[in-house]
């Protein structure tokens, strides 16, 4: 006799019987795309009530759409994320709300189908169904042009170094401005460093370009930032080995919205440690949850499975399957609805501390709002991850040598 499967029955509510969006998820969405949304909900809440420091990886127009202001920010202040990677572009455009002049937000709506002929006639960009006139785009180089030639920014550093001044003079100017705070300032208050794996992709990187060809020209008698590529990678590899060796539950959890390179730049510590430095008992993510909408048949980075990670070390292969969801969505679609559950499950927890007192997961959800504060610790993290490459000393000195052509 074949040995009888156990089979999960479908159980569900009501959803005037729910008293909670945590209800919602777990009750009202038993199949298909539901099923897949509770999924990742569940797999959130879980890594949250272990305590894991989750990384976050979003691309696309958080920034231009009010994202960052709706959902995005209210995570970041929930304590829980160590670090963001994200696009040069979306650095770019959280600068325009706080430009100087303007009395009103700079974004409007337009349809996603209309004329756009018509907008290039009157001077308008279109991202999707986000506009502004093209004029800010002028007004944002030039504060970009004047800030990139302060003294502080003339030498070599980091890219999380150059996004973490920059937050901090886009705070200056929403003080100023008396506008709501954006996400660079906001992760500079938060001291959440910002990774962008491809910063010559984008318009603050194009700026610096500018100067640099006007010092090359003779134009300007000097100008000296330069990127740090090396260090800033270097960074991110830290910080991962922290959350594996340095932070209670010596494990992470990764948050990927959106694919493209800031997906694979959070992913790539994982090899960089174990592959490349030849450190041992490195493991991969403990969670990861992503919501893309590349389909998985594409064969690109952006679309493919957590599953995919394992077989490269990224993702740990003895929880991918318990662990792991990936979800074919757009990401604007449910992110404010996961973001307010899993806030308001915190809230909970708050209304009745002594309840929860004992309860491990509550304190997970609990861990302190100003965060784990990784950019004002990245040198202290980098000169522990030196440590351990100098202890690695002879693997790394053997794997310089390869019999060439």
């Amino acid at each position: 006799m074949p040995k009888q499967r156990k089979h999960r029955p479908v159980e569900v509510r009501r959803v005037d019987e729910c008293n909670s969006l945590d209800e919602l998820f777990r009750d009202c969405l038993p199949a298909f795309g539901g099923a897949f949304l509770r999924r990742v909900y569940t797999i959130l809440d879980t890594a949250i009530g272990k305590g894991c420091p989750i990384t976050l990886s979003i691309a696309g127009p958080v920034t231009v759409s009010g994202q960052h202001q709706t959902w995005l920010i209210p995570l970041l202040e929930s304590g829980w994320v160590a670090y963001l990677s994200t696009t040069d572009a979306v650095c770019y455009h959280d600068g325009h709300r706080s430009l100087n002049g303007l009395k009103q937000s700079p974004i409007h709506e337009v349809p996603i189908f209309g004329d756009d002929a018509a907008l290039r006639e009157e001077g308008t960009i279109r991202v999707t169904d986000m506009a502004f006139d093209e004029k800010i785009l002028m007004d944002q180089d030039r504060f970009l042009s004047a800030l990139l030639q302060r003294p502080e920014f003339q030498r070599k550093m980091s890219g999380t170094e150059l996004r973490n001044r920059l937050g901090a003079w886009y705070a200056r100017q929403e003080k100023r401005n008396k506008v709501t705070p954006g996400l660079l300032s906001t992760c500079h208050r938060l001291g959440i460093p910002v990774f962008v794996g491809a910063p010559g992709d984008g318009s603050v990187f194009l700026n610096s370009m500018k100067l640099w060809a006007m010092r090359q020209a003779g134009l300007i008698p000097d100008y000296a930032f330069d990127l740090d590529l090396h260090k800033e990678v270097f960074e991110s590899c830290a910080f991962h080995y922290w959350g594996l060796t340095g932070q209670p539950s010596k494990s992470l959890a990764t948050l990927i919205l959106g694919g493209g390179v800031p997906k694979n730049y959070n992913l790539q510590p994982e090899p960089a440690l174990s592959q490349i430095l030849g450190l041992p008992k490195i493991s991969g993510y403990q969670f990861d949850v992503q919501i893309v909408t590349s389909p998985v048949t594409d064969g690109s980075l952006s679309s493919c499975f957590p599953g995919e990670a394992v077989t490269w070390g990224k993702v740990d292969k003895d929880t991918y399957v318990q662990n792991t969801e990936s979800m074919q969505a757009d990401y604007s679609t449910v992110m404010p609805f996961l973001v307010k559950a899993l806030l308001d499950n915190r809230a909970r927890y708050e209304r009745q501390p002594k309840k929860y007192a004992r309860d491990q997961k509550a304190q997970g959800y609990l861990r302190p709002r100003e965060g784990y504060r990784l950019y004002d610790r990245r040198e202290e993290l980098c000169a522990k991850l030196n440590k351990a490459v100098a202890r690695n000393g002879e693997w790394l000195l053997d794997s310089l040598r390869y019999p060439l052509a």
